[in-house]
């Protein structure tokens, strides 16, 4: 029988985009990056910057749907309702801190405003749950960083350890 493939689900945080106004390329660039790493897209969803909705969301992706990956993606800024950091904070278990410094290092040579992005990255049971930037092209600088990590963050959370080499 064929080993199941990891599952990952997807949540763009953008009161606009949940509103219908444009389309969801952050959403897009996400699911890219789901199919690269050869995840199952389990869930896709646009959601409003609230934070007991975002809350909500990820408690469903980890508790519900056991996804092994949950990205989401915005409301990682400074503006009062970038509340996605906060929203995640409340429901990991395990905070990642390499993997969110990861994301804003990858942005440094992109933008001057690379150390205002305030995600976060953490465990709930056996899911890994990281925030993205909400800008599409900071989606796919993240990816580069953490493509070739997560694969083992993935099997080490699932009990699938392959130790701990380069």
């Amino acid at each position: 029988m064929a080993e199941e493939r990891p599952r990952a689900a997807l949540l763009t945080v953008s009161s606009s985009k949940a509103r219908g106004e444009g389309e969801d390329e952050g959403g897009a660039r996400m699911a890219a990056l789901a199919e690269r790493l050869g995840l199952e897209i389990a869930a896709r969803e646009v959601v409003a910057d609230e934070r007991a909705t975002i809350e909500a969301r990820l408690l469903h992706f980890c508790d519900e749907l056991g996804v092994d990956l949950a990205l989401t993606g915005g409301g990682t800024g400074l503006t009062y309702d970038d509340v996605t950091p906060e929203a995640t904070r409340a429901v990991l278990e395990r905070e990642a801190p390499g993997i969110a410094e990861a994301i804003r290092l990858a942005s440094r040579d992109h933008t001057r405003h690379w150390m205002l992005s305030r995600g976060v990255a953490g465990t709930r049971g056996h899911t890994l749950i990281v925030n993205l930037p909400g800008n599409p092209a900071a989606v796919d600088q993240a990816g580069e960083v953490l493509a070739p990590v997560l694969p083992h963050a993935l099997d080490l959370l699932a009990g699938r350890r392959r130790g701990h080499g380069g």
